[in-house]
């Protein structure tokens, strides 16, 4: 396939790029249906005059359906946007960035979609759905799916969808809430995607940082202990990388210690843990749920993370876990092949 691309570039280079405009198109009309043409023109911004002509187009070929509501794809489309998904990994060279990405994290494998969550805040929702793929890929038999928070784990939320195969799964939080946004809860994400992959769920109803002395009393309480020994067994981790500042802001830090991860010069977070760019731990908050010695039992532990902004966090958390798969996008990927 790689040289007729390469072929096609050379003397047909127009063809890719029509070919790669459309592809978007239908994309973000999956991701977003049904959407009018004005929001479909603000988001990929694309004149609406040009626009027009591609989705009349895309019409006539009876890959997009028109109604009052907005623009959906028809079946037809759906079929051959999946279709054109290798190709486009090979058009716009996501496929050699994956290879390369997995060799100099050295992590278990590495998915990039295309697009730029920093300048595309829809390209999550790719990152959401590649997510839910590998999920599925990976179930077996009896599953349990442990989950963060975060603004990328509520797109992987979104994109979830019932498993074909009806294999159970249950769903935990993998950690306790942070007082943020209720829809990024871990507790509000682990229910959502429950009810959309039509499996069951456990909530976990305590704060995630707490005292050395609140901490003692609340693995203690049954409810509680039976949930933590579910998170433990999970088969499965999805999870985000948090940026180390703005994670300790949410977290309501107080000034002693925001003043230690400053100084410490560090960039990531994930699990309560905070990391330098050289990966080694430098804070570490009391924290209840999975910690970041549970993954090495874990069979599938699935980081996702996103946008050119992100891409020190996810080289320095990565560096402690190399039995991860990284799911990301273009953007990030192209600055951790720079860095």
């Amino acid at each position: 396939m790689r040289s007729i691309i390469e072929v096609q570039q050379k003397l047909l280079p127009d063809l890719l790029e029509v070919m790669q405009k459309r592809h978007e198109i239908l994309k973000y009309i999956r991701l977003m249906e049904p959407i009018g043409r004005r929001s479909l023109s603000t988001s990929l911004g694309h004149s609406e005059r040009v626009l027009r002509a591609e989705v009349q187009f895309l019409k006539e070929q009876k890959l997009v359906d028109f109604s009052t509501s907005g623009m959906t794809l028809t079946k037809e489309g759906k079929k051959l946007l999946v279709e054109l998904e290798e190709i486009m990994k090979e058009v716009l060279g996501l496929r050699v960035l994956e290879t390369k990405l997995k060799e100099k994290l050295n992590v278990k494998g590495v998915i990039v979609v295309p697009g730029d969550s920093d300048v595309f805040p829809w390209v999550k929702k790719e990152i959401g759905r590649a997510c839910v793929s590998r999920i599925k890929q990976r179930l077996s038999g009896e599953n349990i799916v442990a989950v963060t928070g975060g603004t990328t784990l509520a797109d992987v939320a979104d994109m979830m969808t019932p498993d074909s195969k009806g294999r159970s799964i249950l769903f935990v939080p993998a950690r306790g809430g942070l007082g943020e946004r209720v829809e990024n809860q871990a507790n509000t994400i682990c229910a959502k995607m429950a009810e959309k992959a039509s499996g069951d769920y456990r909530l976990l109803h305590v704060p995630d940082v707490v005292s050395n002395e609140a901490y003692k009393s609340f693995v203690l309480e049954p409810s509680i202990k039976e949930v933590l020994n579910l998170i433990k067994s999970s088969s499965m981790v999805i999870h985000g990388i948090g940026d180390a500042i703005t994670m300790a802001e949410r977290r309501k830090t107080d000034d002693e210690d925001l003043k230690k991860i400053v100084s410490s010069n560090a960039v990531a977070e994930a699990f309560g843990y905070y990391f330098d760019e050289n990966g080694n731990v430098v804070h570490k908050v009391q924290t209840i749920g999975i910690q970041l010695t549970d993954l090495k039992g874990i069979r599938d532990v699935i980081a996702v993370a996103g946008g050119a902004s992100k891409a020190k966090a996810i080289h320095a958390y990565l560096k402690q876990a190399p039995d991860t798969l990284l799911i990301t996008d273009e953007g990030a990927a192209k600055e951790l092949i720079k860095g």
